[in-house]
């Protein structure tokens, strides 16, 4: 019989977080090369979790409270071949594709600084991901004042011109 539960990832404050499947055990470190080319001034924690063998969460970083925080995330999420990087002084949109083009990445579930719960199933003691909670939902539609602010605060933060 397979149980559902939900676990709520912990995002620490002024952090994003992104969350995603991998399958291989040199993931921890070209997750690590990846995100270090990205950007000089990104600090990073991240985690793997191995699906067989020693099944040990495998860690790096260039932040040791991240590092320590990705860790502690990862136990508790427990599912095999997932990984989780938190980052400050940098966004996602920034290392995304980076992270895409790391040969044994399979999948990215979420990448936000929103509250994140991930839907597991568990049988036998293997748990799996089925897919995420990523914020709320919404509250209405967007009106022309909305479009104005969003066109607005895309080019002021240098995301358009």
């Amino acid at each position: 019989m397979v149980e559902l539960r939900t676990v709520s990832v912990d995002v620490p404050k002024d952090a994003n977080v992104i969350f995603g499947q991998t399958h291989f055990i040199k993931s921890a470190e070209d997750l690590y090369e990846a995100l270090f080319e990205s950007s000089p001034s990104l600090k990073f924690g991240l985690a793997f979790s191995e699906a067989s063998g020693k099944r040990l969460v495998r860690s790096e970083g260039n932040d040791a409270e991240l590092v320590a925080h990705a860790e502690k995330e990862a136990m508790k999420v427990g599912c095999g071949h997932t990984f989780i990087i938190f980052m400050r002084e940098g966004y996602p949109v920034n290392v995304l594709n980076r992270i895409k083009n790391v040969a044994e990445v399979c999948s990215i579930f979420a990448a936000t600084a929103n509250p994140l719960t991930v839907i597991v199933a568990e049988e036998k003691g293997a748990r799996g991901v089925l897919g995420v909670i990523d914020g709320e939902g919404p509250l209405g539609i967007e009106d022309a004042s909305g479009r104005e602010w969003r066109h607005g605060l895309l080019r002021k933060i240098g995301y358009k011109k």
